[in-house]
């Protein structure tokens, strides 16, 4: 199959770590229809049958391309209104899929992040970026505006910088992409699997019901008042430490270990 997403599982000491990469390397891995509804649905997958899931690298297949855009053959034969609906609502539920996974996704950006490309990438809760990454949102280029998850742009990167993007379509490198905030870090390109490790080791050792409280509350607070947001905060605190089925909560159990662990070393 010339489209095709690939996953790959490593166990590791404390649950699992899921690997997705994006599959297109003759058209540098742009999202097609196939492509566009297989991203939830692995996801889904990935999600129900590992309860163990810790966290989520998602990248591009080869090294030229994290996700060169959407598909513009199939951009060019829509005829009518409801068709562009569709095809461009496939694009916001991949993307949306990435920011509804209940734990984090890490983007392994490889190459060229345009236009959907970058709205997946900036779907993932933090990127890492090779320093021969290219990032932007050409979409004014052929006659269409940047729309579904460039709405997340703003807070990443601010209006300017956004409206630089989206309105003169232009592209941007991987340095000025971290220091507008687009990435949070960058690395030679032979580096990015190690920097990716070093934030799937610091996850690891975080408690996972607390990551994916974190995650959950934190889509809560970009849709709802600091008033809202705070009382959010109160109630998940809260939910940490309801018990289940007579078990120690994660809070009890790790602040227990990490007085223990004190204790050892005084």
């Amino acid at each position: 199959m010339t489209a095709q997403i690939l996953t790959n599982l490593t166990r590791r000491k404390t649950g699992t770590i899921a690997h997705l990469t994006i599959s297109r390397p003759s058209k540098l891995n742009a999202l097609n229809t196939y492509l566009l509804e297989q991203i939830p649905k692995t996801l889904q997958s990935l999600t129900s049958q590992n309860n163990d899931l810790l966290g989520i690298v998602l990248t591009g297949a080869g090294d030229k391309a994290f996700v060169g855009g959407a598909d513009i053959a199939e951009m060019a034969a829509l005829d009518s209104p409801s068709s562009a609906r569709t095809f461009i609502s496939k694009v916001h539920g991949a993307c949306d899929s990435l920011r509804q996974c209940p734990v984090p996704v890490i983007g392994r950006v490889n190459g060229y992040a345009l236009g959907a490309g970058l709205e997946l990438a900036a779907s993932c809760d933090f990127r890492v970026a090779s320093s021969n990454a290219v990032f932007g949102m050409p979409e004014v280029k052929i006659g269409i505006p940047s729309v579904v998850e460039a709405a997340l742009l703003p807070g990443l990167i601010g209006w300017g910088r956004t409206r630089q993007l989206l309105m003169l379509g232009e592209n941007i490198g991987a340095q000025e992409a971290l220091s507008w905030g687009l990435v949070e870090k960058i690395t030679k390109p032979e580096d990015l699997d190690e920097a990716v490790e070093i934030w799937l080791s610091q996850l690891e050792k975080n408690g996972p019901l607390a990551v994916t409280r974190q995650k959950a509350l934190m889509r809560t607070w970009e849709n709802v008042s600091m008033d809202e947001a705070i009382r959010a905060g109160i109630t998940a605190f809260e939910e940490a430490f309801i018990a289940e089925n007579g078990k120690k909560t994660e809070p009890s159990r790790m602040m227990e270990a990490f007085f223990l662990s004190k204790k050892s070393n005084s």
